[in-house]
């Protein structure tokens, strides 16, 4: 047979050398089982939807008229959809001439990044350039494109925080960059140690890396942290006297299950820094209509902002985007949606509140039943989910396990996870594709099932766990609970 032109030797280099562990070897294993006819329940990824959340009414009624103006036509249009829904889809359609089937300006729709940027002020206290926005087909569309700007070369290096959301790893990894790691502390609560990261840098620079940004997660994926104002504020100080890009990934905004430690953007903590520090800090920060309680991945939905960058580097960042001429209309429209709701008085406002906080209070109630079910198994313990939509557990697995994994040509906790997958159909991530330390593993999984199968759920995990640990029982296992 000839060889192809596109044969798997021949492909970019970095393509081949490019993992992302959330759609890998577990997740098409899965999907095999599946298609035999099993029950799988995927908790490998944060997406809403798919397990069982229901949109909510009010964004969908103004997409619906979006996609079907002439529904508007209709004399009866009252009766099935709310007046305010009406005026909003209205209001959409206006801004951009064509409605969802016509491109919109590579940066966005005007319109929407108006609303944006009253969002970011009613948030943070402080203006935003709707200019300085950029409307994008999710939250990883926009981290492509500013470390796509970012990365010159194999020297040029990102800091990222271990364990990771391999968006990150995978992109720099694609770009030819090179990946400059930093560990949180799991025994703090997978906290944020500065000095840890300025001996990354120092590591890294005498290996001939140029550290150009400098990556954090809030709430945190996969670890569920939330970082405090000083956490904040050190990285801000850190970033200024290193002259590092920060980059905020901050769409997980919504989903706090904690009152200590409520959510703050870098935005807010660096203005509020005033001068010289709040105009010296190159700051990009990321927002997705996929999480929070809008939970809408399929839609594609997001934007960065870009603080204090050189308008020309905005204008480079511009001319890129247009090269897709611009980001889905829909996603647009769905991000507009979630930054300005509903509001008290409006026709639409007691249901969309009703709804959007029946999600986030169960929300709440499943990291602690997660949490509390994981820190009930022997061999496991697991930090408290303080925000986003995964827990992070460590499984402590006996040496017999290890030997068993490594004649199996497999890591030890992808072994476990497969194991896991094949007797209980839950469908998780290792943590090696997040990054782990050395001699610890862990799994990632979703808290999104509904709150009324979670007890079941957790009950199967506990009872595979109990037969995996005594198949694999040694002298040297460690059993462990918080």
């Amino acid at each position: 047979m000839a060889h192809k032109v596109m044969d798997p030797d021949s492909l970019n280099a970095n393509v081949k050398k490019t993992v992302y562990a959330v759609r890998g070897e577990l997740y098409l294993r899965a999907s095999e089982l599946q298609k035999e006819g099993k029950k799988i329940i995927f908790t490998n990824v944060g997406n809403p939807h798919a397990l069982g959340q229901k949109p909510l009414t009010f964004p969908r009624q103004v997409m619906a008229l979006c996609q079907a103006p002439f529904l508007m036509d209709d004399p009866h249009v009252g009766l099935l959809f709310p007046s305010d829904a009406i005026a909003r889809a209205k209001k959409y359609l206006a801004m951009n001439t064509g409605g969802v089937g016509a491109y919109s300006d590579s940066r966005g729709v005007p319109g929407v990044r108006q609303e944006v940027a009253d969002f970011i002020l009613e948030r943070d206290g402080h203006p935003s350039d709707p200019e300085t926005i950029f409307l994008t087909d999710g939250a990883s569309k926009g981290v492509q494109q500013v470390l796509n700007a970012l990365i010159r070369n194999e020297k040029d290096g990102i800091l990222v925080p271990i364990p990771q959301y391999p968006l990150y790893s995978a992109t720099i990894t694609l770009l030819g960059g090179t990946l400059v790691p930093y560990y949180l502390s799991e025994e703090a609560n997978w906290g944020l140690d500065v000095s840890e990261l300025r001996k990354s840098i120092i590591a890294a620079r005498r290996k001939g890396i140029t550290v150009r940004g400098l990556v954090f997660i809030n709430p945190g994926n996969p670890t569920g942290q939330c970082l405090s104002e000083t956490n904040l504020r050190d990285l801000i100080e850190l970033c200024i006297k290193e002259r590092l890009v920060l980059m905020a990934d901050e769409v997980y905004q919504q989903n706090i299950y904690q009152d200590e430690r409520p959510f703050i953007s870098a935005k807010k903590v660096l203005m509020d820094m005033g001068r010289p520090a709040s105009s010296a800090l190159e700051l990009i920060s990321f927002h997705s209509v996929s999480k929070g309680f809008v939970g809408e991945c399929g839609q594609r939905g997001g934007y960065f902002e870009m603080t204090n960058f050189h308008p020309q580097t905005v204008d480079e960042l511009y001319k890129v985007a247009s090269i897709s001429l611009s980001p889905n209309v829909n996603g647009q429209i769905l991000m507009g949606l979630m930054v300005k709701p509903p509001r008290p008085g409006d026709v639409s406002y007691p249901l969309y509140a009703a709804e959007s906080q029946a999600i986030l209070k169960s929300l709440r109630a499943r990291a602690h039943i997660m949490t509390d079910g994981f820190n009930d198994c022997q061999n496991i313990v697991c930090n408290f989910t303080e925000g986003a939509m995964y827990s992070f557990p460590q499984v402590k697995l006996p040496k017999a396990a290890i030997s068993a994994a490594q004649k199996a040509g497999k890591t030890p906790d992808v072994f476990y996870c497969l194991r896991l997958l094949e007797a209980t159909g839950i469908s998780t991530v290792p943590g090696s594709g997040f990054g782990q330390k050395d001699g610890t593993f862990h799994i990632r999984t979703t808290i999104l099932p509904a709150e009324k199968d979670m007890p079941k759920i957790m009950e199967s995990f506990k009872k595979f766990n109990e037969d995996f640990m005594h198949q694999f029982a040694d002298s040297n296992t460690i059993t462990s609970r918080l």
